[in-house]
């Protein structure tokens, strides 16, 4: 079981990834719906995992990303994106980002991805 943090501004896609990870016994530690809200949780919580919206308000994922693995060099964070732009997403992995998933996106995917970058 991760304990994992969302963070989305669409509330369709938070509750969505919501029930995946309820139902692969994974617990949801904490919700934010901005960028910066993303990086003040992550902080206060400590995931072992932060699924991360690229495009959100405050500060986009990219920023997000740069931030958390500055102060939480072992963070593992996976992009939830439905850009193309494959620029922002390969300087986002560049920055410390575990993997990618393209909306909309595949249930068991998800929970693979979770268990793969899991702390053991």
């Amino acid at each position: 079981m991760a304990r994992v943090m969302i963070a989305d501004d669409s509330d369709a896609i938070r509750f969505v990834l919501n029930d995946i990870l309820t139902i692969g016994n994974h617990k949801i530690v904490a919700e934010a719906v901005n960028g910066a809200e993303a990086v003040e949780k992550f902080s206060q919580t400590n995931p072992d995992v932060l699924l991360l919206d690229l495009a959100m308000p405050k500060k986009d994922g990219l920023t997000v990303v740069k931030e958390v693995m500055a102060k939480h060099p072992s963070a593992r964070i996976i992009l939830i994106t439905a850009s193309d732009n494959q620029n922002v997403i390969n300087e986002c992995l560049k920055a410390g980002a575990y993997a990618f998933i393209s909306k909309p996106f595949d249930f068991d995917h998800v929970l693979k991805l979770i268990t793969e970058v899991s702390p053991k």
